[in-house]
């Protein structure tokens, strides 16, 4: 059975699994549904049409599920989903998600969410991203995998950030910042590969050298964006082993609209 506190208010309608912890005047409303092993901190709000997986630690006065914050937003039946294995501390706020952008608001799995930060409505964050305190995602910004943002930094409305970067303390994103790159400041300025990151998660010494060179064709030769692009797709036709790596990067370029952080 369920341990919950008896000060907590759990609506009936809530679907939580038996062995689920809610603290001490939490609040859980009526279409959530919460998975085994996940616990709920001591006043913390879950409301809205929420869905939060397995073994997700929620700390106290989190404000989860709610309405997004935008004026278009008309009540429409919108909702947030939440991956398994998260910790999200103290105080964030995830909101969920509008019609206009597609209605779902997404968080992955293994991901370290720290104290104040905010996820807005129509977001996609990646598994195994760390995002630390007071974090600002705006509406409909995504995160691919492994992403790593520093205390305070704001990613603007419809940003992307690609897999293995990673922006230092303060920075502010207001265009797309590309796999695998290091970057800060106001405006965000690239500073480098990610290359620490990457031996941490296992890339081969191979892998590090050859986005070593695609981050020169990107950033060193004084090319355009599109055709960077085109000379990271040529290098990975010559290097088989990181050809997904370089496809990836490739893409994510290309596909920018909002430019890339330079």
């Amino acid at each position: 059975m369920s341990r919950v506190h008896r000060t907590a208010l759990v609506d009936p309608g809530a679907e939580l699994a038996d062995d689920v912890e809610v603290g001490p005047y939490a609040v859980v409303g009526p279409r959530v549904r919460i998975g085994s092993g996940s616990s709920i901190g001591a006043h913390a709000v879950i409301e809205g049409r929420t869905s939060i997986g397995r073994n997700n630690r929620v700390f106290p006065h989190t404000a989860i599920g709610g309405v997004p914050q935008d004026k278009k937003y008309a009540g429409e039946d919108t909702e947030l989903v939440i991956g398994d294995g998260n910790t999200i501390r103290e105080f964030c706020t995830f909101n969920t998600g509008t019609a206009q952008g597609g209605g779902i608001t997404r968080i992955g799995s293994d991901n370290w969410i720290m104290a104040y930060a905010h996820v807005a409505h129509d977001c996609r964050v990646g598994d195994h991203c760390i995002l630390a305190n007071a974090v600002t995602l705006g509406g409909h910004v995504e995160l691919g995998d492994w992403v790593i943002l520093g205390g305070l930094t704001a990613v603007h409305q419809f940003g992307r950030v690609g897999s293995h970067a990673m922006a230092g303390g303060g920075t502010i994103l207001v265009q797309d910042l590309p796999p695998y790159v290091i970057c800060n400041g106001n405006p965000a300025a690239a500073h480098g590969l990610n290359s620490e990151g990457l031996k941490r998660r296992g890339f081969s010494a191979e892998a590090i050298a050859t986005l070593r060179r695609a981050y020169k064709a990107l950033y060193k030769e004084g090319l355009t964006a599109a055709a960077a692009s085109e000379q990271l797709l040529r290098m990975a036709d010559e290097v088989p082993a990181c050809a997904a790596d370089l496809r990836a990067l490739a893409d994510f370029v290309g596909s920018s609209t909002r430019g890339i952080v330079r």
